[in-house]
Order: C-alpha cells, then structure tokens, then sequence
C-alpha cells in the first residue's frame, strides 16, 4: 500500500501472512529491503486478508484509523531510512538504533533490538549470547539503564558482579564483546557522545577469553572408550568417539547427518558453522570405520535404503535454526554429564564433547601427520588457522615434558 524505494532500498507495508496470530489476524508490518536482505518493524496493528485487500480504499471509520497508523509507521521508518542513505551508511543495525532513539532507547531497548534481528534471522548463537548479556545486565543495574550511565567503571562494576555470579572469563569476554557491539552503535548513530566511550585503554578492556581446549592422549581415549558403565552412559560414550573418529565433527552436525552422507565408504559432510560465512565451501570426508558402524547400528536409525534418513535417532526434519539448536543443547548437556562420569570413574581430567574435536586434531599432529592434511580434515579455510588452533595443545605438550626434567623419582 505504502511504498518508497531509492539508492538500493526499499520500504513498504505489507501483511505479515507468514503466520496467523491467535486472532486468526495477521500483522502489518514495514518492510525495508537492502542488498538483498530484509528486516520487518511492527506497526502494531493486525488485519485479515480481506481487509487488506480493501485497506487503501476503505471508509470503513475502523479501516481508516489502521490505515493513519499504518500510513505514520511508514513515514517515521522511511524518514529514517532517507537519512541515514544520505548519510551513504546505511545498515539494519544503524536504522533500529535510529529507530529505538526516536522512541527513547536505553541499553536495555538496543540489546532486545539485537535479540529480536538475531530471532529473525536465524542467527542462534549471537541470539542466545545477547539474551544471556541482556539478563546478567538486568541482574545488575535492572530494566532501564541509560546509555549515559554506560561509564568505565559501570563496567567494571558489572565484570565484578559477573565474577561474584561464577561466571567465567571467557563468558565474561563474550558478554562485554556484545556489550560493546552495542555502545558501538549507540556512539555511531549519536546517542552515545565521544567523550562518554567506556571501552579501551585506560578505560574498561575486556578481559582476554581463555577457552579450555582439553586434547585426551591416546592411552586416556583407550580408557574412556572401552569403559563400561549404565546403557546411557555407554550411548554417550559412543556419541563422543564417533564425534572424535569422524574428523572431530561437532554435535549439531553429527546429528543431523543422513545415510545420503555416505559416499564411497566415506561420511562427505559440511561444517554448519562455515556454510553460511564463507565464500569457499569446504567438504569434509572421513572415513567411515568399523567402530563407527557399529555405533551407528547401536544407536542409530536403520538403514533404510532412504538417502534423507538421519543417521541418530535426535534428529527431525525442520528448518527452523532454533529447533535445531534445542535438539543439539539437550544431547550435548547429557553427554557431558555421562562424560563426567566417565572420567571421574576412569581417572582422566574432565572434559567436554569439544573434545572430541581436539583430540582428533593432536593425535594427528602428535603422531607426524602433515599439517596440510590435519587442516583439510578439520575444514579450517587456512593452514595458519590450523597452526594456531594447535599452538595451545603444544605449548600444554611442552609444559609436560619441561616437568619431566625434574622427575628424579
């Protein structure tokens, strides 16, 4: 009905009819168009599809309030998006902060504005990492902090409470990263002056992430594998080796792999994590050993002639990423609680379904193989990627055999 389009972008009104709300209504929405890429702004209002249909041309007294308001959402958005092209900066970020000032945004507005963009697209990751950021900064200051109570020491005050809560540095690193992402904007787009900017030196610096990349040795794989326990902890087990002997594969992917994966005595699959970020897509294969039939047919779907028939039994045809996510949580929570289990009972340090992935990659380095081959294997885009993945795991080698030196007994 309303429609703007100039240098690239595109703004209408359109109706929603993705979904019906509980009235049998659907939402008008704005839609704004960059590039390919489309975001959506409520307007509050729902409609059927009739009335759609006859909204421009109603007289309908009820048709034509929606339609003002309609017809005023347009306007604020589509001054918004004319500035900020004039500006030649356009960006979805930069248009929902604009967005949230005219309406008054706080700290508080401008994370949900990322949850909710994250929401839209798929994006799980970021999604839960700025849900999780947005509670702890709930905990701490409450519903409504002002961008200008952002100072230095506001955050260090919150790194402090986020301390006291347990959490650690590499989730602190996480949280402050979206934290910044966010000021960023609000410094960008003028909500936040220059002289207000809390982040970097002599001011508040994230503290560095230090990930725990645990690589098991061969003698501590032999220990966790053969170990014998309760039906669920041996299905866990098997969950972890099949991870680690297929070229380290993650669980979201491990999952949903299909009979259609194997090809030629191989599973031929690519990296969820890369697929949608890199320009070059890299297949991985890894060989399909015994051990891994075996678990297959232990825990597995039969084998149906089928080529879209998952491997393991989570798995179930959707598309939706936050489906997907919840699937893979809850195996990868209970498999690191049975893997818990298994290395207080065996006598190994504790570790994680990450892991698998890591040991795969130092048993490789630690036995010679070429570099090149451990990063084709890993799906790494680069062998400098690979060198550094690997530096932590040999500096850790390096701390064990300095120790030997002084092991008289």
């Amino acid at each position: 009905m309303f429609k703007y389009s100039k240098d690239g972008i595109s703004v209408l009104s359109v109706l929603d009819a993705r979904r019906a709300k509980k009235s049998g209504l659907f939402p008008v929405k704005i839609q704004v168009i960059h590039n390919r890429k489309q975001k959506y702004y409520s307007t509050g209002k729902e409609l059927s599809k009739e009335d759609w249909e006859i909204l421009a041309e109603s007289k309908s007294r009820r048709l034509i309030e929606i339609r003002a308001s309609v017809e005023n959402s347009f306007s604020i958005i589509k001054s918004q998006v004319e500035a900020l092209a004039e500006r030649g900066d356009f960006c979805f970020d930069a248009l929902s902060m604009r967005l949230g000032r005219c309406t008054g945004t706080t700290l508080n507005t401008a994370i949900q504005g990322k949850i909710d963009a994250f929401k839209l697209n798929g994006q799980v990751n970021s999604y839960y990492n700025y849900r999780s950021t947005l509670k702890s900064i709930e905990r701490f200051a409450g519903g409504s902090v002002p961008f200008s109570a952002v100072s230095a020491d506001w955050l260090s005050r919150l790194d402090k409470f986020l301390r006291n809560e347990g959490k650690t540095v590499t989730t602190i690193n996480f949280y402050m990263k979206a934290l910044k992402c966010v000021v960023n904007d609000a410094r960008r787009n003028g909500i936040l002056k220059e002289a207000q900017y809390p982040f970097g030196r002599g001011k508040y610096e994230i503290p560095s992430g230090n990930s725990r990349k645990l690589a098991l040795t061969m003698e501590q794989i032999k220990k966790v594998v053969t170990y014998k326990g309760s039906k669920t902890v041996e299905k866990y087990r098997d969950f972890w080796f099949f991870s680690y002997l297929c070229n380290g594969i993650n669980f979201r992917d491990m999952l949903f792999l299909r009979y259609g994966n194997i090809v030629d005595g191989e599973i031929c699959f690519v990296r969820s994590k890369t697929s949608h970020t890199s320009n070059h897509i890299r297949e991985i294969r890894a060989v399909l050993t015994p051990e891994m039939r075996d678990i297959i047919k232990r825990w597995g779907n039969p084998d149906d002639g089928k080529p879209d028939t998952f491997l393991f039994k989570y798995a179930r045809e959707t598309e939706d990423e936050f489906v997907i996510s919840n699937i893979v949580r809850r195996v990868t929570h209970r498999c690191n609680i049975a893997l818990a289990k298994i290395a207080q009972a065996v006598g190994v340090p504790r570790f994680t379904t990450y892991s698998a992935r890591h040991s795969y990659a130092t048993v490789l380095k630690r036995s010679g193989t070429n570099i090149a081959y451990i990063s084709e294997s890993l799906g790494h885009s680069s062998l400098a990627i690979t060198e550094n993945y690997l530096a932590s795991f040999e500096q850790e080698e390096r701390i064990r055999n300095a120790q030997l030196l002084t092991k008289f007994d």
